[in-house]
C-alpha cells in the first residue's frame, strides 16, 4: 500500500497534570483524508537529526506538509511585525529539511495552509505576516467556528492541475489563516485565488507534483467535495 508521510507539530499542554508538557501530534482529519483514499498515513515527528530525517523520508512514498504556526519571517529576511502570531523555528527548519529530502527522491509533495506557505518560503518566496498588511482590503480568511463551513469563494485558473480536478471553476472553501503569500517563489504558478486576490493554490512548473493549498481540504474529509484533490495526490505515487 502507498504510504503518506504527514509532518507533525508539537502541542504544549496548557493545563491538566503536566502543564508545559510537549506532545507530538497532527489533527486527525489529515489521517482520515489519507485513509479515505486507501493509503497508509504515517506521522513524521519533529527532530533536528539529519540522518533521522533522511531515514523518515525513505519510509514514505509522498509527503504532506500539515498546518500549524506562522512561518518565521527570518526565513524570508524580514523582522517580525506586530500582528505576527506564534512561530516555532524548530518546526520551520524541520519542514525545510523534509522538503529537501523529499525533492531528492522526487516524491509527491502537498502543502496545506502553513504547509503551502512553507513550500513557498523554502523556494525563495515571502509572506504577508497578516492579511491587514496587504495594500488592498482582504476578505475574512479566519473563520472562528465550524471548521467544515465553507465561507468564501475561490476562482480556479484554467489549464492548471486544479482546473482538471474542479472543472466548475469556482467553489467555496473553509479558511483558517491570517498569513498569505506575498511574493510567490520563482518556479510556481497560481492555480486559484480568492476574490480579494489572495493566492489560494499554486503548483510547481517543473517538479512532477508539488502543490500548495491555502484552505483546509482535510477538514472536509467527511464529504466528497475534496476527494478529487487527495485522490490525485495519492495517485501521483504510481505515476512517478
Amino acid at each position: 500500500m502507498k504510504t503518506i508521510g504527514i509532518s507533525a507539530n508539537i502541542l504544549t499542554d496548557q493545563a491538566g497534570m503536566f502543564p508545559g508538557y510537549k506532545r507530538c501530534y497532527v489533527n486527525q482529519d489529515y489521517i482520515r483524508s489519507i485513509v479515505k483514499q486507501g493509503a497508509v498515513p504515517m506521522v513524521i515527528p519533529i527532530t533536528d537529526n539529519d540522518d533521522i530525517i533522511e531515514a523518515q523520508i525513505r519510509q514514505v512514498d509522498a509527503l504532506l506538509l500539515s498546518g500549524g504556526q506562522d512561518v518565521s519571517p527570518q526565513l524570508y529576511n524580514e523582522d517580525p511585525q506586530d500582528k505576527l502570531g506564534e512561530t516555532l523555528l524548530a518546526r520551520d527548519v524541520f519542514d525545510f529539511k523534509l522538503i529537501e529530502k523529499a525533492k531528492e527522491r522526487f516524491i509527491p509533495i502537498l502543502g496545506i495552509c502553513r504547509g503551502a506557505q512553507v513550500l513557498n518560503v523554502f523556494h525563495g518566496g515571502s509572506l504577508f505576516q497578516d492579511t491587514s498588511y496587504r495594500q488592498i482590503q482582504s476578505l475574512r480568511h479566519w473563520q472562528p467556528t465550524n471548521p467544515t463551513e465553507k465561507t468564501h469563494e475561490i476562482r480556479v485558473f484554467p489549464n492548471t492541475r486544479l482546473s482538471a480536478l474542479f472543472p466548475e471553476g469556482r467553489f467555496y472553501v473553509n479558511s483558517f489563516h491570517h498569513q498569505v503569500v506575498n511574493q510567490l517563489a520563482e518556479g510556481f504558478r497560481v492555480m486559484a485565488q480568492s476574490n480579494d486576490g489572495v493566492i489560494e493554490a499554486f503548483e510547481s512548473e517543473s517538479y512532477p507534483y508539488m502543490v500548495g493549498i491555502q484552505w483546509h481540504p482535510e477538514m472536509l474529509w467527511h464529504e466528497n467535495s475534496m476527494d478529487a484533490l487527495f485522490k490525485d495526490f495519492v495517485d501521483q505515487i504510481e505515476r512517478r
